[in-house]
């Protein structure tokens, strides 16, 4: 669980991102779930966009993949929202405490 303050930091940090991960019509399939998990492996922080053809609410979608995938739900923003895992191998972000 983090904290409010590391939690407006990952929200600075992800202000700067480009979406990476694109959902579709298809809505959640496995390919989509194992690359937003690839991307949290190599980069920690991943922003994800939900297209217009996709009838997915943002923040019940952010909150599913979360439980999922072991992570944590930053914030959502329109379509787009940002999770975060922290990584054991490839640590790249250390939050405040």
């Amino acid at each position: 669980m983090i904290t409010g303050k590391q939690r407006s930091y990952l929200k600075g940090l992800a202000n700067q991102l480009d979406p990476l991960v694109f959902i579709g019509k298809a809505d959640l399939t496995d390919t989509v779930i194992k690359e937003i998990d690839n991307v949290l492996n190599a980069r920690e922080l991943v922003k994800v966009k939900i297209q217009e053809s996709s009838l997915l609410d943002p923040k019940e979608t952010a909150n599913k993949l979360a439980d999922l995938l072991g992570a944590e739900f930053v914030q959502a923003i329109g379509r787009k929202f940002v999770l975060y895992r922290e990584s054991k191998d490839n640590k790249k972000i250390y939050l405040p405490k």
